[in-house]
């Protein structure tokens, strides 16, 4: 079952950044409604606000493995390690996949923020753009973490 990966890309190419589009996409799994799962993934959009630094798939991603698996206890450092490995294998597998997880590595952009503005969603932007795929990867690899079957 792709249900994930299908609902990223949708999400995505509906307007939705990517970190919106991977954590709404969740929704099932997180429990959150979409308004406030919108609002919570709303930051990461663009690589961080469009800084254009850690991918927002990966950030969405990320999130959701925070709620289904993160630590709570504050002074239980083995958890907050044990979780830290996850995050860093799941954002492994992403680079390992896609060649980073740096936003602007993943589209080419040179060093530095982005206008705060974003872009128009326009047919051009949709083909120039390979976030519907890093949306539909980000699902994938979450989706084997989490034993669902693809």
């Amino acid at each position: 079952m792709k249900k994930h990966e299908e609902k990223a890309r949708e999400l995505f190419h509906g307007g939705m950044n990517c970190a919106q589009a991977v954590f709404c996409a969740f929704s099932d799994v997180t429990g959150f409604d979409e308004k406030t799962a919108l609002a919570i993934s709303s930051s990461f959009g663009g690589g961080m606000g469009r800084l254009r630094e850690v991918c927002g798939a990966v950030s969405g991603m990320l999130m959701v493995a925070g709620v289904k698996y993160g630590a709570y206890d504050v002074n239980d450092n083995e958890a907050k390690a044990s979780h830290y490995a996850l995050i860093q294998s799941l954002a492994k597998q992403f680079a390992e996949e896609n060649g980073s997880y740096i936003c602007r590595e993943l589209l080419e952009l040179p060093s530095g923020a982005d206008e705060p503005t974003p872009e128009k969603r326009t047919e051009s932007y949709y083909k120039r753009r390979p976030c519907a795929e890093y949306v539909a990867c980000a699902a994938r690899i979450l989706d084997k973490q989490l034993g669902i079957e693809q």
